[in-house]
């Protein structure tokens, strides 16, 4: 049962998202403006190419963010039942910090969180 549910919710969004896809398609009419190729930078114009080499560190912090962004949505649902599940709950909340904590220190150790 639960397979079944899974294939549907893979089949809903493939048809969700193709179809906004293809009404967006045959119903927005598509202009050739030069202006739309253009790099947007708050009004200002832009002053040679917009396409710029950005330093690595910017994404790798980007990306440390987006885990321990990550990390919260799944404390959220721990909290909610910890009182429920009990003792092993909280050794596997222990357990999944400690990984987070180890991805922490190696992305220090790596240089990743120093700002330029």
């Amino acid at each position: 049962m639960g397979a079944s549910y899974l294939i549907v919710l893979i089949l809903a969004a493939v048809a969700f998202s193709a179809g906004g896809i293809a009404i967006a398609k045959i119903f927005v009419k598509g202009t050739k403006n030069p202006q739309k190729g253009q790099a947007y930078e708050c009004g200002i114009p832009t002053d040679g190419t917009p396409w710029n080499q950005f330093n690595v560190g910017y994404y790798l912090f980007a990306l440390i963010f987006l885990i321990f962004d990550v990390e919260l949505i799944f404390l959220y649902p721990w909290a909610v039942v910890v009182k429920q599940i009990g003792m092993p709950a909280f050794v596997e909340i222990l357990v999944f910090i400690f990984i987070l904590f180890m991805g922490f220190l190696y992305a220090h150790k790596k240089g990743a969180l120093k700002w330029m």
